[in-house]
C-alpha cells in the first residue's frame, strides 16, 4: 500500500489512493510477465489473414471492446463479439484465418464454452486471463497471463485492478503490431477520417482540389483568359496557378488581385504575367492539412496553390475547404 507523506487525510481519499496503488502495481507487474508468449500473439496478429475476433463477458468483455477499437483503428481488422450472443449465430462470423482474442480473468467464464467450436472452425485462439491453469488457457493456442492480481474493492471481488491490466496489456499489444507495421501518420489519419486525431493528420493532398478544380493558366496567357478560366472552373475557387513553359509555378492569380488592379483601370488585355503574384505562398502536397491552416491564418489569405517536389501546381487549398474537414 502506498506509504503515507504525513499529511492529515480523509479515509476516502486515503482509499482512493490504495485504488490507483493498486492499479498502477497491476499494469507495472505486467512488464516482467511479457515473455516468448507475447512474442507469439505479436507474429499471430500481425501474420493474420483474417481478422481479430475479441470476446469477452462483463468487465473483460467491456475491455475487450476497446482492445478491438485499438487494433481497428491501427491497422489491424478486428471487430468484437459478445461471448453469450455468439453461442446464438455470431460465431458464424468467425472463419478459419481469423484469430480469437479471449479476455477472462478465471478463465472460467461462458468464453470458454465458445472455444471447442472455434477449434472445430480451425481459428486460433489467444487467451488474456489470470489463470494460466484454466479452461480458457488449455484450449488457447497462446495464452497471455497477468497473473492472480488483488482487487482493491473492499469485497476483493468487483474487477477493477485486473481489467485494468487487462487493458493496458491490450494497448502494449495492439501499438507494437502498430509499431511492426510502420504505418505512416497518413496511413493513421485514414483509419480516423472523421475525428479529432483524424483532422490533425489529414495530408493537403487529401482535402485539395485538384484535376477539373485547380485552375491553371500559362503566364502569358490574356487576363481575360484567366478570368474565364476562374469562372468556369468546377468550383470556381478564385484563383488560378500560373506556369511556365516547364509548367512550374511562377505566380498565383485570385480575385483579389483583379479587384486591386481593377481599380488602376487594368485593360483586360494584358498578360497575366504583369499582374499576377509572383512567389506566392504555397504548400507541399504531403503537407499536413494543419500547416495549411497556419499559412492561411498568418498571411490572411483565402487560398495557397499546391505544388510537388517538382514546383508543379497539382492542386489550390481553399479555406472553405478546410472548414468541410472540421480544421
Amino acid at each position: 500500500m502506498p506509504i503515507s507523506n504525513g499529511k492529515k487525510t480523509s479515509p476516502d481519499i486515503a482509499f482512493a489512493k490504495d485504488v490507483l496503488f493498486l492499479e498502477s502495481e497491476a499494469i507495472k507487474n505486467l512488464i516482467d510477465r511479457l515473455d516468448h508468449n507475447f512474442q507469439r500473439a505479436v507474429d499471430l496478429i500481425f501474420n493474420c489473414k483474417g481478422r481479430v475476433v475479441v470476446t469477452g463477458i462483463g468487465k473483460a468483455g467491456i475491455i475487450g471492446q476497446k482492445i478491438s477499437a485499438t487494433l481497428a483503428s491501427t491497422g489491424t481488422p478486428s471487430y468484437w463479439i459478445h461471448s453469450s450472443e455468439a453461442r446464438h449465430g455470431d460465431l458464424g462470423r468467425v472463419v478459419v484465418d481469423d484469430i480469437v482474442l479471449a479476455l477472462s480473468n478465471s478463465g472460467e467464464t461462458e468464453v470458454v464454452t465458445l472455444l471447442p467450436f472455434v477449434k472445430q472452425i480451425g481459428a486460433k485462439v489467444i487467451a488474456i486471463t489470470g489463470n494460466n491453469k484454466s479452461s480458457l488457457a488449455q484450449y488457447s493456442d497462446v495464452v497471455l497471463d497477468i497473473g492472480k492480481i488483488e482487487e482493491p474493492c473492499p469485497l476483493g471481488l468487483a474487477p477493477s485492478a485486473s481489467s485494468t491490466a487487462m487493458l493496458a496489456l491490450g494497448d502494449a499489444l495492439s501499438l507494437t503490431i502498430f509499431k511492426k507495421r510502420n504505418l505512416s501518420k497518413e496511413d493513421y489519419a485514414f483509419y480516423h477520417p472523421g475525428g479529432e486525431l483524424g483532422r490533425k493528420l489529414l495530408t493537403v493532398e487529401m482535402v485539395m482540389r485538384k484535376g477539373e478544380e485547380n485552375p491553371v493558366a500559362d503566364e502569358d496567357a490574356l487576363l481575360s483568359a484567366v478570368l474565364k478560366i476562374m469562372t468556369e472552373t468546377v468550383g470556381k475557387p478564385g484563383a488560378v496557378s500560373i506556369i511556365d513553359k516547364q509548367n512550374k509555378l511562377v505566380g498565383f492569380f485570385t480575385d483579389g488581385d483583379l479587384r486591386r488592379h481593377l481599380k488602376n483601370g487594368v485593360s483586360l488585355r494584358g498578360r497575366v504575367k504583369e499582374f499576377m503574384t509572383r512567389s506566392p505562398k504555397v504548400i507541399n502536397a504531403r503537407c499536413l492539412v494543419a500547416e495549411a491552416y497556419k499559412i492561411l491564418k498568418e498571411y490572411k489569405i483565402d487560398q495557397i496553390p499546391v505544388i510537388d517536389d517538382s514546383y508543379t501546381p497539382v492542386g489550390i487549398i481553399d479555406v472553405q475547404d478546410l472548414l468541410e474537414v472540421g480544421i
